[in-house]
């Protein structure tokens, strides 16, 4: 009886993982587009890569670099916690259905969220997208809390 067969049986755990990892890929990419754009700005946090890209002049910060740290930044402070809440929400045996709907609204959100952020759309794109993807964290919250209160 091995645990992390049973998991990966657990259709719910599966669907959750599958959006994890989905999210953890953007947010790898939201990183590369990061470096890339430093390196086409020449705009260089640390002064040895400067060095190494022309010189110490290119030891600046970049208005869209900033942006694109800004929209990393978001994720870290938003998917760390989903990460979390979506692991023990899948184990507490709610509905696929319902549980996909949770997964795949705040996957949809965040994907939304960084779109709006790297390409500065128009408000209120991002602060809706950001809300959207708020609703089924507090939702697994509200439910983790609830299945978990007797023992508490």
């Amino acid at each position: 009886s091995n645990p992390a067969a049973a998991m990966i049986r657990n259709e719910v755990f599966s669907c959750f993982v599958f959006y994890a990892v989905l999210l953890v890929i953007k947010m790898y990419t939201i990183a590369i587009i990061t470096g890339q754009v430093r390196l086409r700005k020449k705009a260089f946090a640390n002064p040895e890569d400067a060095l190494r890209h022309g010189g110490l002049q290119f030891h600046r910060e970049d208005p869209y670099v900033e942006r694109c740290r800004r929209a990393h930044l978001n994720d870290l402070e938003n998917i760390l916690p989903f990460l979390f809440l979506g692991a023990v929400y899948s184990l507490t045996g709610p509905s696929l259905t319902v549980a996909r709907l949770h997964f795949l609204v705040f996957f949809l959100a965040r994907v939304l969220h960084s779109l709006a952020y790297l390409l500065a759309l128009q408000a209120p794109t991002r602060s809706l997208a950001y809300t959207a993807a708020q609703v089924p964290c507090v939702s697994m919250a509200v439910q983790i809390l609830m299945s978990v209160a007797s023992f508490a």
